[in-house]
């Protein structure tokens, strides 16, 4: 999944809880997706970060 869809489906998941969309089962549900979306986000973020360390820092 790519960092951009994994952002739209989180945000979709925040919408719907601000606006009280979800009942109780399906609240627990989104939860448990929205933090293996933050995950992904998270772990992709630092990758990025990392890789762009290395290529800043390898020498010319």
């Amino acid at each position: 999944m790519k960092y951009e869809e994994a952002l739209k489906e989180l945000e979709t998941i925040v919408r719907k809880m601000e606006n009280d969309e979800l009942d109780i089962d399906t609240l627990s549900e989104q939860l448990k997706r929205a933090q293996q979306l933050i995950k992904l986000c998270k772990d992709k973020l630092t990758k990025t970060d990392d890789e762009i360390k290395k290529i800043l820092d390898a020498p010319e």
